[in-house]
């Protein structure tokens, strides 16, 4: 019997919002009605929350995400928990992010590959500077569906007028930032109003549940990656030169085997399509497919595969391999919105790293253009770029990249800014359009 997960299926999703909103217990409490809990950690859980005296039943959903020592100490969330669990309808991966200020670089990790973010907002405070800067990242990084849910709402006693204004609110917000198509909900995460089962107290509440609509919402391949053009970042040359494992039925066919690995970033790809390397420019056919050592006849976004050509192509690690008539131009420049990661500060003339896809290249930061405040989402000159703060810069690169805008193509227009002399990360950052 097979245990691999059906990516077909597969939809990823992260938890934002201010600190002690709930999130914890918002996925705590989504594992538990989803039956997505083992009987052991459901004892194990129910023993811990007896010991701190939880005031609020038997049980503490938020123990369920927040497994750090020092997580449960001070009652926060501070590293970025996992999750897998499974519906009838759906697989999901969730990653539960911290909502404190000085961790709100984890939520960029977290909310990178989401197909969906779910932001809390807690009904007695409405929209903060926080849930500002999170839906600024979730803008920044174009996740395909935002869902804001209106936690607490049990101890606003269901108070319909007061959602509506957090409504609006929320659409005033996300209409600056250019969010589109975002999903407002009521829920109490400790209560379990509307997060599986749709709540008797809110009956003015007509939309989904929230596991209704994660089980429901296309995953980002399907909205974007798929309709893109082919492209196949290139990770690993295959040359097996002879040293061929004795278990292998032919081993002359792949004695001259020469295959280029890696995971398909977006589009689709057949054998017999005609196709560009980048660099180089050079045009060439796919004459075979291999997916998880068995030949195939295609193969679309967020698959891992090996391709043979037609031609003998110079590519190693960092080319990119795309449908022909496709590639863009070579760029030694771009702008880039960024969010700064490390405590040390963006500022201009600094050598950096940059991560394109699998190609590392050397850039310098030329300028520091401005600053996105937080509180009103305009932009401000500025000359540094400290932790946790958006900005936009202009990047020179030492070799050409393939660059896209990330409107465009979220994997073409995603780079990693890393530190030279320690491999740190220093920024995340997206290219901006021309």
């Amino acid at each position: 019997m097979s245990t691999a997960i059906d990516t077909k299926t597969l939809f990823r999703f992260a938890t934002a919002g201010s600190v002690d909103d709930g999130k914890s217990t918002l996925v705590g409490r989504l594992l538990h009605d989803a039956k997505a809990i083992l009987a052991d950690q459901l004892e194990q859980v129910a023993a811990t929350s007896r010991q701190r005296g939880f005031a609020h039943g038997d049980f503490d959903f938020a123990l369920l995400t927040d497994g750090l020592r020092a997580e449960r100490e001070q009652g926060i969330t501070i590293d970025v928990a996992y999750r897998y669990f499974a519906t009838d309808r759906r697989s999901f991966i969730l990653a539960d992010c911290p909502g404190h200020v000085q961790y709100t670089r984890n939520m960029v990790t977290g909310s990178a590959t989401a197909d969906a973010v779910i932001v809390l907002v807690d009904a007695r405070k409405g929209i903060v500077e926080q849930t500002r800067r999170h839906l600024a990242v979730v803008s920044l990084l174009r996740v395909a569906h935002v869902i804001i849910a209106v936690n607490k709402i049990d101890l606003i006693d269901f108070d319909e007028n007061r959602f509506v204004e957090i409504e609006l609110e929320a659409a005033r917000v996300a209409e600056q930032l250019g969010l589109s198509g975002i999903h407002v909900l009521p829920v109490s995460a400790l209560e379990g109003d509307n997060i599986v089962d749709r709540s008797e107290r809110t009956p003015w509440h007509q939309g989904p549940t929230l596991l209704d609509l994660l089980e429901s919402l296309p995953t980002a391949v399907e909205v974007e990656d798929a309709a893109s053009p082919f492209r196949l970042p290139v990770q690993l040359v295959l040359r097996p030169q002879g040293g061929l494992s004795p278990e292998i039925a032919d081993p002359e066919r792949y004695r001259d085997f020469r295959g280029f690995a890696g995971r398909i970033a977006s589009g689709t790809v057949s054998v017999g399509d005609a196709v560009d390397v980048f660099p180089g420019g050079h045009t060439t056919t796919v004459t075979g497919i291999h997916i998880a050592g068995q030949e195939a006849d295609a193969a679309t976004a967020a698959q891992s595969v090996t391709l043979t050509l037609a031609d003998e192509i110079d590519a190693a690690r960092g080319a990119v391999i795309a449908a022909s008539g496709t590639v863009p131009a070579g760029r030694r420049e771009a702008v880039v919105e960024l969010f700064q990661l490390d405590p040390r500060s963006t500022t201009a003339g600094s050598k950096v790293l940059v991560k394109h896809g699998t190609a590392t290249v050397q850039a310098l930061i030329s300028e520091v253009i401005d600053r996105r405040d937080l509180e009103t989402l305009g932009h401000h000159d500025a000359e540094t770029l400290a932790v946790n703060e958006i900005g936009r810069v202009r990047l020179r690169f030492a070799a050409d990249l393939p660059l896209e805008p990330y409107a465009q193509s979220r994997e073409g227009g995603s780079l990693v800014l890393i530190h030279p002399a320690d491999g740190a990360t220093l920024a995340a950052a997206t290219v901006a359009r021309d």
